[in-house]
């Protein structure tokens, strides 16, 4: 660990975490480069940029600005949004199993969007609704089970698997119920997909993803101290209680617009942390 000071404050950091980092976001850019040109009228790397940055001509400009793009960009967050929804649970939980897609907040969303599906005729505006709204009431439920002492080990990653489980049986009575237009629009959700997105996806993602890298980064230290268990937290003047709920809510938040914007996207919330910590080392 490095030391950044300042006149005012001072900031821990891990060079080799910060060198992960970059290397992940630069590989992140080439590969949206790369898919952005591809599909059926293919461009090349340096029309894509050069249409990124304003300098292409009218068509390339269209498909790569108003097609494309907020296609990658909503790929970006939502994959972000995962990310670090799935690394505040695991760290929470201290479960390497938890996890939105494990713990019931997915099937959750799923659930909305069906509700909104047979309530509402699963309206674009409907299925996102229904979907945040899903995913939150999802991790109320679960916090009321585990009740307050309950919200880190086994007993979450248990009863979330549970909420899952009984959440599938409800999801697929609610299919059998819509009707057919309606039920095969939410199974098109419900699969997963980027087509159609534009920046009315993206932005909601990217803005809960700019609240959540900042609160996490103001919790970190407070976050690693819970690590240690809740005794231990308090005697060294963690808020406990404060803290695990604030992270929960960024965690469940995050969970929910991910899948409002791209529908369900199993298992990048559970390995995502794993990967980030094996590759910097982390303990």
């Amino acid at each position: 660990m490095n030391v950044l000071r300042t006149s005012r404050i001072s900031v821990r950091f891990s060079p080799r975490a910060a060198l992960v980092a970059v290397g992940c976001a630069v590989l992140a850019a080439a590969v949206s480069v790369v898919a952005i040109g591809g599909g059926a009228y293919p461009l090349g790397p340096g029309e894509v940029v050069r249409a990124i940055l304003g300098h292409g001509d009218a068509s390339s400009d269209f498909i790569v600005n108003q097609l494309r793009l907020p296609r990658a960009a909503t790929a970006l967050a939502v994959g972000a949004a995962l990310g670090l929804a799935g690394a505040l649970f695991q760290s929470l939980s201290r479960n390497p199993l938890g996890s939105p897609d494990l713990l019931g907040f997915t099937q959750g969303s799923a659930t909305g969007v069906l509700v909104a599906t047979v309530l509402a005729g699963g309206s674009t505006l409907g299925l996102a609704a229904g979907a945040v709204l899903g995913g939150v009431l999802t991790g109320v439920l679960i916090v009321l089970l585990v009740g307050r002492s309950g919200a880190h080990g086994q007993r979450l990653v248990l009863v979330g698997v549970g909420i899952a489980a009984v959440l599938t049986g409800v999801n697929g009575y609610l299919l059998t119920k819509a009707r057919i237009t309606d039920a095969a629009r939410a199974v098109l959700w419900l699969t997963g997909s980027l087509d159609g997105r534009d920046w009315r996806h993206a932005l909601p993602v990217l803005a809960a993803l700019a609240v959540g890298v900042a609160v996490t980064v103001a919790c970190g230290r407070a976050l690693r101290t819970l690590e240690l268990g809740d005794e231990a937290a308090r005697a060294l003047g963690v808020p406990v209680d404060l803290v695990r709920g604030v992270l929960l809510a960024v965690a469940v938040l995050l969970a929910s617009l991910a899948a409002a914007a791209a529908g369900p996207v199993s298992f990048v919330a559970l390995t995502a942390p794993q990967l980030a910590r094996r590759l910097t080392r982390a303990t």
